[in-house]
C-alpha cells in the first residue's frame, strides 16, 4: 500500500498535535503532583510543630480535625470528614439502622425521658411509654446526665442486653427492665393509605437502603384496595440520600431502561448513567408529587425526572436545589472522606443546583444562577422547564407556616410536658386520630400551664419597634417621635397569654399531633396530617379532575423561579 505525500505530512501533524497534548497533560499532572506533595510537606510540619512546641498540651487527631475542617470549608457544605468515631452516625444516616432499643429521648430538667419508642421495637415491645423517666442504665445513676450520654449506652450489639430502671409517666411506678436490643430499622416510608375518593396517599421521608422495597410495598397496598384513582407522593420534608434509591423508585410509576439521572464529575470522561432496572408497577395510574423547600437532592431527582417524562404533576413550592452527589472515600485508620464527586442532570438535560459554592475558595461569596444565565430545556412532551435552580412545580401552592410562637413554645419541651400530664387522666381512651382534637376545657388548662412558664419570646413587630426607638435615641430625634413609638409598643398585644389566643388554632393543631403520637405512634400523626393538610386536599381535587391533570401534562410549561 502505497500513501501520498500529503497524506503522510498530515498523519505526522495529527501524530505532533496528539503527542504535544498528552505531553501537556503530564507535565499539568507533575505540576499538580509536586504542589500537592509540597502542601502536604508544610501541612505535616505545621501539626508536627503545635503537636510539639505548642504552650499547651494538643493532640495530633485533634489537630487532623481540624486542619480536615479547615480544608473542607473551602469546598462545599456537604464534604465531610468522618473519623472513625463519626462513622457510626453516617451509617445510620445511609442504612437507616442502628443497634439498640428503638426510641427517641429528650431532656426533661435533671432527666431524660422516652420521647417516641417507635413502633414493634424493642422499647415498644417491653411497655416503655413516651414520657417514661429513665433513671438508671446498667446500674448505674442517670441523674444530670444528657441526651448523647444516655443515647451511647442505650445503643450497642444486636442481641445484647441492657437493664433500663424506668418510672413511668402514667401509674408513677417504678420497673426495672430488662431489654435485648436489635437491629433499629428507621421507616422510610411513614404512612401510606386512602385519603378519600379512591386516592392514595404515601408520606416518603428519606432516601436510604431498602426505601425502595417500603415504597414498593406502599404502593402495592394501595393499588389492592378497589378503584385507586391515582397517588399523592409527599416529598416536602425529605432532604434526599442515596440517588440509587430514587432511580429505583421512579421505576415505579414509568417503564423500564428510562433514563432518570446522569452523573458527570469534572470532565466528560466521568459521565454515568442511571436507568431504571425494574418493570413497572403503577405505569398508567394519575401521580401527584408534592415538594417544598425542603425537598433536595434525591428528592429533586425523582420529581425532577418525573416531571421531564410528563409522568407526574408537580405541585407545591420550588425546592431546595441540591444538584451535588457525593461519594467516600477510605483515607487511613478507619476514617472516610465524603466529598463532592459529580453534578446530576435529569432527563431534559438539567441540573437543579443553586448555588456555586467553588466562589468560596476566591472571595468567600455563594453565588447563585442569575436570571439572565437560566436555560430553557425541554420535557419528553415539549414542555419549557428550566435549571438554575431547584424544580419548579407544575402547580404553585402557598407554603403553610407554623407561628414562630408555637414553634417556641414545641421547642422548650412545653407541649410534650402537658400532653404527658394529659395521658395520666386520658391514657384508657380511644380515639379516631382523623378527627380527634382536645376541648377547650383541655386548652383553657395548656394555657394556664404555660402562664407558669417563663417563655422567651418577642414578636417580629416589637424586636422593629424596640430597633426603631433606639434608632431614633441615637438620631436624636424629638420626644414626640418617640412617643409615638411608646404608644405603639403599648397597643401591641403580643404578651404571653395574647400570644396563646391569637396563635391557639396553631398551638392546639401542635398539641393534637402530640396527643395522636402517644396513641397512634409516628404512623397515626402522619395520617392525621394527610387528612387535614390543604395542599394534600388540593392534590385529591385535581386527581379527581383528570382533564386539568392531563392538561398540565400536556401543555402547561412551568416558570422559571
Amino acid at each position: 500500500m502505497r500513501f501520498s505525500l500529503r497524506y503522510i505530512a498530515s498523519f505526522m501533524a495529527i501524530t505532533l498535535i496528539a503527542i504535544g497534548e498528552l505531553s501537556a497533560q503530564v507535565e499539568e499532572r507533575t505540576k499538580r503532583d509536586f504542589e500537592l506533595g509540597q502542601a502536604t510537606e508544610v501541612l505535616a510540619n505545621i501539626m508536627r510543630e503545635f503537636e510539639v512546641g505548642y504552650v499547651d498540651d494538643v493532640k495530633a487527631s485533634e489537630l487532623l480535625n481540624a486542619a480536615a475542617r479547615g480544608m473542607i470549608v473551602a469546598t462545599d457544605p456537604y464534604s465531610e470528614y468522618l473519623s472513625e468515631e463519626a462513622m457510626s452516625s453516617f451509617e445510620i444516616m445511609t442504612t437507616g439502622q442502628y443497634g439498640g432499643v428503638g426510641s427517641l429521648i429528650r431532656k426533661r430538667g435533671d432527666y431524660v425521658l422516652f420521647a417516641q419508642p417507635y413502633k414493634d421495637t424493642p422499647a415498644d415491645m417491653s411497655g416503655i411509654r413516651i414520657g417514661d423517666k429513665i433513671l438508671a442504665i446498667d446500674g448505674e445513676d442517670m441523674h444530670g446526665k444528657d441526651v448523647s450520654q444516655i443515647s451511647s449506652m442505650l445503643k450497642g450489639e444486636p442481641g445484647s442486653s441492657v437493664e433500663v430502671v424506668i418510672e413511668r409517666n402514667i401509674e408513677g411506678s417504678v420497673d426495672t427492665l430488662h431489654i435485648t436490643r436489635k437491629r433499629i430499622s428507621m421507616p422510610s416510608v411513614n404512612y401510606a393509605g386512602i385519603i378519600r375518593d379512591g386516592v392514595g396517599y404515601i408520606s416518603h421521608d428519606d432516601f436510604i437502603e431498602g426505601s425502595y422495597d417500603e415504597m414498593r410495598r406502599a404502593v402495592e397496598s394501595l393499588m389492592a384496595t378497589d378503584s385507586l384513582k391515582g397517588i399523592i407522593l409527599d416529598y416536602r420534608s425529605n432532604g434526599g440520600g442515596v440517588v440509587q434509591e430514587a432511580v429505583d423508585i421512579a421505576s415505579l410509576f414509568i417503564p423500564r431502561g428510562s433514563r432518570v439521572v446522569s452523573l458527570m464529575g469534572r470532565d466528560s470522561s466521568s459521565l454515568k448513567h442511571l436507568d431504571t432496572r425494574y418493570a413497572p408497577l403503577a405505569e398508567d395510574i394519575p401521580v401527584v408529587v408534592l415538594v417544598s423547600g425542603s425537598s433536595a437532592s434525591a428528592s429533586e431527582i425523582l420529581a425532577g425526572a418525573l416531571q421531564d417524562l410528563d409522568r407526574a404533576v408537580i405541585m407545591g413550592s420550588r425546592t431546595y436545589g441540591k444538584g451535588l452527589v457525593q461519594g467516600t472515600r477510605y483515607v487511613g485508620y478507619n476514617s472516610y472522606l465524603k466529598y463532592t464527586t459529580a453534578k446530576y442532570y435529569i432527563p431534559s438535560g438539567r441540573c437543579v443546583q443553586s448555588r456555586n459554592y467553588s466562589t468560596m475558595r476566591t472571595d468567600g461569596t455563594i453565588t447563585t444562577v442569575p436570571d439572565s444565565l437560566i436555560s430553557e430545556f425541554h420535557t419528553r412532551g415539549g414542555r419549557k422547564v428550566y435549571d438554575g435552580g431547584g424544580i419548579v412545580p407544575d402547580v404553585k401552592t402557598e407554603p403553610q407556616y407554623v407561628s414562630r410562637f408555637a414553634m417556641t413554645l414545641y421547642a422548650m419541651g412545653l407541649m410534650e410536658d402537658w400532653a404527658d400530664r394529659y395521658m395520666r387522666d386520658h391514657h384508657k381512651d380511644e380515639i379516631d386520630v382523623r378527627t380527634f382534637s382536645i376541648t377547650d376545657a383541655d386548652y383553657e388548662d395548656f394555657s394556664e400551664f404555660v402562664s407558669k412558664k417563663d417563655v422567651p419570646y418577642e414578636s417580629e413587630t416589637r424586636k422593629a419597634l424596640n430597633a426603631l426607638e433606639s434608632a431614633m435615641k441615637k438620631d436624636l430625634y424629638e420626644e414626640g417621635l418617640r412617643d409615638i413609638v411608646e404608644q405603639l409598643k403599648a397597643k401591641l398585644k403580643d404578651d404571653k397569654l395574647s400570644n396563646l389566643q391569637t396563635y391557639r388554632d396553631d398551638i392546639i393543631d401542635a398539641l393534637n399531633s402530640d396527643i395522636v403520637l402517644r396513641y397512634a405512634y409516628q404512623q397515626g400523626v402522619q395520617e392525621r396530617f394527610a387528612t387535614t393538610d390543604k395542599e394534600v386536599e388540593q392534590a385529591v381535587e385535581l386527581i379527581l379532575n383528570p382533564a386539568e391533570y392531563q392538561q398540565i401534562l400536556k401543555s402547561k410549561d412551568v416558570e422559571k423561579r
